[in-house]
């Protein structure tokens, strides 16, 4: 394929993407809105202020706006990918492109409704192994952007999260009372499963949740399972691994 890295470790990489996106006109992760458009209906009101969250060069944003949503602000790392979609935007005055770093987002605290992110996590990911133990370095990162997504939403807000990954993966990550949310999920698709997460600021952990991160803080730092995946050559990589 003509956009697929040498190694998967290059899509964490900046100039990776910035190359990429100077000739790559569009591509969807996970399916685009009609996939799943459905179920963020039911969690997203057509008036709420929204974050799309590692946008990247996908139409989601657009055929969210299409479908009536009025106020979306995209932000990505690459400044190559911010300019052309703005570029490419420019008469959709309520759609707003920045380029900004996940980890330490410029807004206030409390000013979105909503934070969306479909495929951004998961591509921080890429380099994880085991399924069940991300390393010290991958949860610090994420760690990071959880915290600043948290902070950012307002009271009774939501992180909508679509991903690959099942929720015996995906919850280990989420499931943090100083993260200040709940966690629900959802799944689309037929052939293949994806999944939907709504995590509501605010809501404490059901006591399921709680549980997790109580074992989870309590695990011993045994070493970890030796998984190794093979790299395969499609941009459907993100299906090697169950983070």
């Amino acid at each position: 394929m003509e956009y697929l890295p040498d190694s998967n470790a290059r899509y964490k990489d900046v100039d990776y993407w910035n190359e990429r996106y100077r000739t790559e006109e569009s591509f969807e992760w996970f399916g685009d809105f009609t996939k799943f458009g459905h179920l963020l209906k039911q969690h997203v009101g057509f008036e709420e202020n929204i974050l799309m969250l590692g946008c990247g060069n996908s139409a989601l944003s657009y055929d969210m706006y299409q479908a009536g949503y009025t106020f979306i602000t995209n932000v990505d790392y690459s400044s190559v990918c911010v300019e052309s979609m703005a570029e490419r935007h420019k008469d959709c005055a309520q759609l707003s492109w920045l380029c900004m770093d996940a980890r330490r987002l410029a807004f206030s605290d409390g000013v979105f409704d909503v934070v969306l992110e479909k495929g951004t996590l998961d591509a921080m990911l890429v380099e994880e192994t085991d399924p069940w133990k991300v390393s010290e370095k991958a949860a610090r990162l994420l760690h990071q952007v959880l915290l600043e997504v948290s902070r950012v939403l307002k009271p009774g807000g939501r992180f909508i999260s679509v991903t690959f990954a099942q929720p015996h993966f995906r919850k280990r990550l989420y499931a943090r009372a100083k993260y200040d949310w709940s966690i629900k999920h959802y799944h689309y698709g037929s052939s293949f499963h994806y999944f939907l997460y709504v995590l509501t600021k605010g809501e404490e952990l059901s006591p399921e949740d709680a549980a997790l991160e109580k074992r989870l803080l309590q695990e011993t730092q045994a070493s970890p399972t030796d998984v190794t995946f093979q790299e395969v050559d499609s941009e459907d990589f993100l299906n090697n691994i169950g983070l």
